[in-house]
């Protein structure tokens, strides 16, 4: 008996979006907080994934997000970590240190607790970041539905920036 930790629309998903980053010899590379490597694990479930797979950065804490992405102290003290500018940062940064072409960062507040009335449960910034191409950013408020359906649509959400992205001819 075969099992597999996600999803099979997920799955094949991730097969497409490395066939195509892989034609464009592309890489991607991932940043993730609340999703602790569960998009970079995703991606590397796919056989032969390291045609296209460069790292994933799993920065839970801001001292990670900090050392390892370079975000600076000053964002996460005056935003938070769950903020608009964190996640940008997180992107850029995994840009920076990284071979990728392409990367997605997410932070946010998986559950159950940790929310407040400014930053709910369920609240995930999430940022694309490219060689090529500004920053794209998107927030998502999930509901307080329960951490690991608030992750699977983390999941979900970052999937669809990173095709979009991929998907999207060179500009430079």
């Amino acid at each position: 008996m075969v099992t597999t930790l996600f999803p099979a629309a997920l799955e094949t998903r991730a097969a497409a979006l490395i066939a195509a980053a892989a034609a464009k010899g592309w890489l991607i590379a991932t940043a993730e907080s609340c999703t602790g490597g569960l998009i970079a694990g995703l991606l590397t479930e796919i056989a032969g994934s390291s045609i296209a797979v460069d790292r994933g950065f799993v920065t839970y804490s801001n001292e990670a997000k900090m050392e390892m992405l370079g975000v600076p102290a000053a964002l996460l003290d005056a935003y938070g970590a769950v903020s608009e500018p964190v996640a940008r940062a997180m992107a850029e940064g995994a840009l920076a240190r990284s071979r990728a072409h392409v990367t997605v960062s997410v932070t946010g507040i998986a559950g159950p607790g940790g929310g407040s009335d400014a930053k709910p449960v369920g609240l995930v910034h999430f940022a694309c970041a490219r060689r090529d191409a500004p920053t794209v950013h998107i927030e998502r408020r999930f509901g307080d539905i329960g951490r690991s359906p608030v992750r699977m649509a983390t999941i979900d959400q970052a999937m669809q920036l990173l095709e979009l992205a991929v998907a999207q001819p060179m500009t430079a």
